[in-house]
């Protein structure tokens, strides 16, 4: 049986692995496809497409938009979205811009706290990477201000604290019509990350679903076995497929691996072959 492994990040970025090595390592691990889902942006498809030509593994081109659901950020992933694109590409430069911002400012303010981080330390030479939350806690790691990433994270990470500011954030409106008009398919990710409850995650799939959402990120390394067969029954619900992925990071999320999510989620290219099927019936 073949498995595939739909949610996955690079170094462009807050992965820790090229769009390259992400490739070799799927060809390793005999994957029969991946999904690249980096956020905000598509610039490593390129080069994992390059690296993928001639090896037995498909390249879905994907990304993973961050939006605001009463007040709240959640993500929309889209998978085979169309990178030629020329007004999806400038949503994308769009969102790399808005992030900028933002890291800008971080970086003001730990260094008006006396916190000494650049911007060329976060982006640990690679000046196109979209740079996260990920990126600021490797360095702080680094230069000895934390233990270990998570409390990086909670002690200058969190969103309520001196030093993050929340990014500047599309409406899932505007999430959705970015993904629906290149011809990609909107899968909402991770549903219980977000800490909704029951009555209020499928408040947001029937919200989503009338925006054109056609996926439900069933399988994830967040889940448990008892949370995945309810959010099963959420995308027979509302007619979305099932999909799934371990959300790899390289090392930064070190207990997950590509094709294989914590507690052992694996996810078989039986998933993929019903979501190419649901594709063409719907013209895509």
């Amino acid at each position: 049986m073949k498995f595939v492994d739909l949610h996955v990040h690079s170094n462009a970025s807050d992965g820790t692995f090229t769009p390259s090595e992400v490739v070799a390592l799927a060809v390793e691990k005999d994957l029969a496809a991946i999904a690249l889902t980096d956020h905000d942006t598509i610039d490593g498809l390129s080069e994992a497409q390059a690296a993928a030509d001639g090896l037995p593994i498909e390249i879905i081109p994907g990304i993973e938009l961050s939006c605001v659901y009463q007040g709240e950020e959640i993500h929309i992933l889209g998978i085979y979205v169309d990178p030629t694109d020329r007004v999806f590409i400038s949503e994308t430069v769009a969102l790399k811009e808005i992030r900028k911002k933002r890291n800008e400012e971080m970086i003001r303010r730990f260094q008006n706290a006396g916190i000494s981080i650049t911007l060329d330390e976060v982006m640990a030479g690679n000046p196109d990477t979209v740079i996260t939350r990920a990126h600021f806690a490797r360095v702080l790691l680094e230069k000895g201000y934390v233990k270990n990433m998570d409390q990086a994270f909670k002690k200058y990470l969190d969103y309520s604290g001196p030093y993050c500011p929340r990014k500047e954030k599309i409406t899932p409106e505007h999430a959705m019509k970015i993904l629906t008009d290149c011809n990609a398919s909107p899968v909402l990710a991770h549903p219980y990350q977000y800490h909704l409850g029951d009555k209020k995650t499928e408040e947001l799939v029937c919200y989503l679903k009338d925006l054109g959402l056609q996926g439900l990120e069933v399988y994830h390394s967040s889940n448990n076995q008892y949370e995945s067969g309810k959010l099963r029954k959420l995308a027979r619900k509302y007619d979305l497929f099932p999909t799934g992925g371990s959300d790899f990071h390289g090392s930064n999320k070190p207990d997950i691996s590509l094709g294989v999510g914590r507690g052992g989620l694996r996810i078989t290219a039986l998933l993929l072959d019903d979501i190419k099927r649901i594709r063409r019936e719907k013209g895509l």
